[in-house]
């Protein structure tokens, strides 16, 4: 049993043809479709003149089709996406900008000294969680005549008087800081006129003080929170800008907690920002906050002294500022009436501005970034909001589904025209009773003349089994392969689609396999039986992916039996 059909071809018109023919050089065959990227206005005007209904109908003929993997959910137009933290920051800027607030920058590395001055008493339990840093030491390194022939050695060369002359000068200029640790190795290749790899060998053979060198700490320590730089900001500015001065800076700070959680890191970001002038009071904190925070959503403030009194703030000045914000509201987390402690303020202590030659009051408001951030991405863990790279990979069925593609799919636009042919025939007369043989695609490719056929040459079944239609779907984390029937009417109103269906992937691997044999000018039978991976039905899903599915207890779930068998014959 056979049934024979033509696709459209280039330069040819149906029998319901468009007239005058469109251009053969301006067309690309897809099935029975025009596949156009650029199509002759003049033949369609014309066309259009003759026979506007006809004409129109060929519209969806001219529009390209695309393979499985290039269609939708596959094809998306991808998009950066902003880190929450650094989006936040971002948010918090334009906040404060829209406030009048000016933006500066503090000092990150603060002396210790400067933390006596402005904590006084306190400063010994502020330093306690203060990193120091600290620095390698640059040492006395002889050159003894032993290292000198073992430097020979490495060099391959005598070392005369000069080289080693040479040696104990840039040992000498790097230990007196006139050349810098990463110029080190350059400077002396240069001079030796020798190759960097043979100068790092010599250092670290030759040298051994270099790996023998301990670290030294200095009094510089890293701020652990921004008001450590806000008082020499402002000492540096007193009489040289009016007053009252607005500013803020979003800036990292760091913190030696003992350990990090759920809720600390060792490294945040704060948001803070200062008002100096003569009429500045404690009211500029309630005012600055209800400003700022209602701009992410919080609806109410309260404010409440903070017992931690810190000695850099006048006495009963540092206030916590808590907000209630709708996302909280019967949430998971300890937050569910809505309310959270959100940011801090204070008045600056005279002391403390004296100590920097300030003379007039100074409120200061600090909210952590993160813990804006997460707020408002209902995150309940800073490490996993921070370092999401480090966290259990997130899949939504949307990207799942443009993760599931086929493995192999056809090169050409002849190739492709015959997948779709292929599933025209497996639509048309999948049921039919077998044996049976349908004719897909008659046509030239590779300077051969080819005949595709649709066959399944076994008794009392059908031309297809009854999974070939199946369609891949996405849902609640599964890829699954089912029928469109009443059973699994859930996946496909909640479920996304990967866009194709068990016999469109083993179309798109026969036409791959026809593609390959016209090359060399031979026959091929391309099988699928029963399947029970999606490997053996063309399918492929991403290795990310696929981790995802599996981390997460989720199933995929591609079998069934499928049944058919193309067969593509040479005629010359």
């Amino acid at each position: 049993m056979s049934s024979r059909s033509r696709g459209w071809h280039p330069g040819f018109a149906s029998s319901s043809s468009l007239t005058p023919t469109i251009s053969a050089n301006r067309l690309t065959v897809i099935g029975d479709k025009y596949c156009m990227m650029k199509f002759d206005p003049d033949a369609i005007r014309k066309s259009a003149a003759q026979d506007f209904e006809a004409t129109w109908n060929r519209g969806k003929e001219i529009i390209p089709v695309p393979g499985i993997n290039q269609a939708y959910p596959h094809l998306k137009f991808d998009y950066g996406k902003p880190h929450p933290i650094f989006e936040t920051v971002h948010r918090l800027r334009d906040a404060y900008l829209r406030m009048g607030f000016s933006e500066t920058m503090n000092p990150l590395i603060v002396e210790d000294r400067e933390v006596y001055r402005q904590f006084g008493s306190e400063a010994q339990a502020v330093l306690d969680r203060c990193f120091y840093l600290a620095g390698l030491p640059r040492p006395d390194i002889g050159l003894s005549d032993e290292r000198i022939v073992k430097i020979g050695e490495i060099i391959g060369r005598n070392v005369s008087e000069d080289d080693a002359t040479t040696v104990k000068q840039v040992l000498h200029s790097y230990k007196k800081g006139v050349i810098e640790g990463d110029d080190l190795i350059p400077v002396l290749a240069r001079e030796l006129k020798i190759d960097d790899p043979k100068v790092a060998v010599m250092i670290d053979q030759v040298f051994p003080e270099f790996r023998e060198l301990v670290p030294e700490p200095t009094r510089k320590t890293l701020r652990s929170h921004m008001t450590s730089g806000w008082f020499i900001t402002l000492s540096a500015l007193i009489g040289k800008q009016e007053l009252p001065l607005n500013l803020f800076s979003i800036d990292r700070c760091f913190r030696r907690e003992q350990s990090e959680d759920a809720s600390r890191l060792m490294t945040y970001h704060s948001a803070s920002c200062v008002a100096m002038g003569e009429n500045v009071t404690v009211d500029y904190g309630k005012a600055v906050s209800k400003a700022l925070l209602s701009q992410f959503g919080f609806e109410e403030f309260r404010f409440q002294p903070d017992e931690k009194r810190s000695k850099y703030y006048v006495p009963d000045t540092q206030i916590e500022v808590y907000a209630y914000h709708p996302a909280l509201h019967d949430s998971d987390t300890k937050y569910a009436d809505g309310w959270i402690e959100i940011a801090t303020f204070g008045m600056y202590s005279p002391i403390a501005l004296s100590a920097y030659e300030i003379p007039y009051p100074v409120m200061n408001l600090g909210l952590g970034v993160e813990r804006l951030a997460m707020i408002l991405y209902g995150s309940s863990d800073v490490r996993s909001l921070s370092y999401p790279q480090f966290d259990q990979l997130s899949m939504t069925d949307h990207e799942l589904a443009a993760s599931v593609c086929v493995r192999e799919a056809p090169d050409t636009d002849t190739g492709l025209a015959i997948q779709r042919a292929i599933t025209r025939v497996a639509e048309a007369h999948g049921s039919d009773p077998s044996p049976c043989e349908y004719l897909a695609w008659e046509g030239e490719m590779f300077g051969h003349h080819l005949r595709v056929t649709v066959v399944e040459p076994e008794e009392k079944t059908k031309l297809c089994g009854p999974a070939a239609m199946n369609e891949v779907m996405v849902h609640e984390g599964n890829v699954l392969g089912v029928p469109r029937i009443e059973k699994w009417d859930t996946v496909f109103k909640e479920g996304i689609s990967a866009g194709f269906r068990f016999i469109d992937a083993f179309a798109a691997e026969a036409a791959r396999e026809i593609e390959n044999a016209a090359r060399c000018g031979v026959g091929c039978e391309v099988r699928v039986k029963g399947v029970k991976v999606p490997s053996e039905i063309n399918i492929d899903i991403k290795p990310h992916a696929n981790r995802w599915i599996t981390s997460g207890n989720k199933k995929i779930d591609i079998r069934g039996p499928v049944f058919t068998m193309v067969r593509m014959e040479v005629d010359g």
